[in-house]
């Protein structure tokens, strides 16, 4: 399949965008992403579309087949797909991180699974086990034109996990430079942007790798 374009583009979001997502833990994140904009945020969920097979060997690609399988709705829509990858797992669950978590996304066993093949490896908790989140954004319009933005989140992982904050994987990820869990931080914390820093280009205006994705896309098509 064609991916999407890694080019931003200038044209406008606006009104009402359609969030490519039944994880209303994401959902959540990307509404407190939004709402600066006035843009109105409906999940793909609550209008009842199905959910695409994630063919893509790549978050871009998998983003982007969520993203333009829900502008069925008629408006424009904006897919997340991300996932935390482990450098001494050669970096997986990466695009399959949810399925580590099987049929019911189970993110505790998700966590255990990642404990038990470091361990197997010879990694032990006593041993650094750094690791990355990725995201990639894609913005797609009703009539094929889409765009890409990505951002990452560098750390190491921790057993037990900490922290009943975020979603999937956050609570076993600290982030370079804190002590705290992404499960451990607010949603200020984690995803809230520096507007300031951001809108004058300073980096990073933001610590998740989801608000890093976004401060892109808020420059290319929200007018920041």
């Amino acid at each position: 399949m064609a991916g999407p374009s890694p080019a931003p583009t200038a044209r406008r979001l606006e009104g009402r965008v359609v969030i490519a997502t039944h994880n209303p833990g994401k959902l959540r994140e990307m509404r407190d992403l939004l709402g600066p904009f006035g843009v109105d945020a409906v999940s793909a969920g609550e209008l009842g579309l199905p959910e695409p097979e994630e063919t893509g060997t790549t978050f871009a690609e998998n983003a982007a087949i969520k993203a333009r399988a829900a502008t069925v709705s008629g408006w424009p829509a904006l897919a997340d797909d991300s996932g935390i990858c482990v450098d001494a797992l050669d970096g997986a669950p990466g695009i399959f991180s949810a399925r580590w978590g099987g049929p019911a996304k189970d993110f505790a066993a998700a966590m255990a699974r990642i404990d038990a093949e470091l361990s197997r490896r010879g990694i032990g908790r006593d041993r650094a086990r750094t690791g990355h989140f990725v995201s990639a954004l894609v913005v797609a319009w009703p009539d094929g034109e889409d765009a890409l933005f990505e951002g990452r989140v560098f750390g190491d992982l921790v057993w037990p996990p900490r922290g009943g904050q975020g979603f999937g994987y956050d609570p076993m990820f600290r982030p370079e430079g804190l002590a705290q869990t992404f499960g451990e931080l607010s949603a200020e914390a984690k995803h809230g942007i520096d507007w300031t820093k951001a809108a004058a280009g300073g980096e990073p205006p933001a610590l998740s790798h989801r608000a890093r994705a976004f401060v892109s896309l808020a420059r290319s098509c929200l007018g920041l």
